[in-house]
């Protein structure tokens, strides 16, 4: 007997230990055919329920390597598309609540990539001269657009030994989405500043000049992560006056000027091993989202280290906090009936160039 998939309104308004009842249900029925995936910003709520947690790029990889049917990822879009890029035909991975996006990632259309693409050929070759480098947090067809153009994809943890090997390929960078991680990579190879200039997608050549594209060394998208952007150098400093001994560190999608006056810049992976490495005893100002944030402090309580977060304001990834509990139990529940909701699903043709791009990467990090 035929079976349509079950309606999210029956789970919009259910109790959250109603629903930890059914997901947990549901867990147990599917058993290894699932596999939850949570990145370290998901609201804890969610987060409890992961098989596996990360960043983006290791979750993918790490559910690839799995032999489960379905692999529900509690992140936003681009990270799901990853996860279908790189998982196998006969997995399917699915997002609870396609709403759960990024804006940072949404700033950087492949039509506005390439119109700049266009406008930069009348000043240059691009295809001789320029290496399109996209950060992971990207939509899927921006990865194929590096792949088809001899570019690449950097996360938060290799954007420098990423420039190194563009730059070994050709002369200049254009660096999308994210302009704070290209700018801080440039900065940390001895790239001046004013050889790192911001490509305004809304002006005409950018915002710039022929003479000033000619002697850029690397064009930074004029996009940013909407929760790093809140982390100001001031509160560093408020923190400093109050703890002369204390330590900072930053994510290196905050601004240039923070993670000049932190004492540690890296990924959410190397923020939580510095943390887990330091001393007893040790006080940290972290500048990343809160629910990470928030998660580490709790977590070395034990060790006697206190970590504090870096903004007086509340600054949470929103986007994927709409992935909530009900959300996970409604997509739980529709594949215990054999029903897929929320499917990603990257086009064959854009997965493979997407793919290149992906790969060329994990060849050299």
């Amino acid at each position: 007997m035929y079976m349509e998939a079950i309606k999210f309104e029956h789970f919009d308004q259910m109790q959250d230990d109603i629903c930890a009842q059914r997901i947990t249900a549901a867990k147990n029925k599917l058993g290894k055919r699932v596999i939850i995936l949570a990145h370290h910003y998901q609201r804890a709520d969610v987060y409890k329920y992961a098989d596996l947690t990360g960043d983006s790029l290791k979750l993918s990889y790490l559910a690839a390597q799995t032999n489960a049917d379905y692999l529900v990822f509690c992140g936003v879009h681009f990270m799901a598309e990853v996860a279908d890029i790189l998982s196998s035909s006969e997995q399917t991975v699915i997002l609870p609540d396609l709403a759960a996006g990024c804006s940072m990632a949404d700033m950087a259309s492949l039509s506005k990539v390439e119109h700049a693409w266009r406008e930069l050929a009348e000043i240059l070759d691009p295809e001789e001269v320029i290496t399109p480098i996209t950060y992971i947090n990207s939509a899927a067809d921006l990865k194929a657009f590096c792949g088809e153009h001899g570019g690449i994809v950097c996360t938060s943890s290799n954007a420098t030994k990423i420039l190194e090997w563009s730059f070994a390929q050709r002369e200049k960078v254009l660096f999308f989405p994210d302009q704070h991680l290209g700018r801080w990579s440039g900065h940390k190879l001895g790239i001046p500043l004013d050889e790192m200039l911001v490509w305004d997608f809304d002006e005409p050549m950018g915002g710039l000049t022929p003479e000033q594209i000619k002697k850029a060394k690397i064009l930074l998208w004029k996009g940013h992560c909407s929760v790093h952007q809140m982390f100001q150098p001031q509160h560093i400093l408020r923190f400093r006056n109050q703890y002369p001994d204390g330590l900072v560190i930053s994510h290196p999608e905050c601004s240039y000027e923070v993670c000049k006056a932190s004492d540690y810049v890296g990924s959410t992976e190397y923020i939580i091993n510095t943390i887990s490495k330091a001393k007893a005893g040790t006080r940290w100002l972290v500048g990343t989202e809160l629910n990470l944030v928030s998660r580490i402090s709790e977590e070395f309580k034990s060790q006697e280290k206190i970590v504090q977060f870096m903004s007086p304001m509340v600054c949470m990834c929103s986007t994927m906090a709409r992935i909530d509990p009900q959300h996970l139990a409604w997509a739980l529940e529709n594949l215990v009936n054999e029903k897929v909701v929320n499917q990603i699903k990257v086009p064959v043709d854009e997965s493979k160039l997407a793919k290149l791009a992906l790969t060329r990467m994990l060849e050299i990090s």
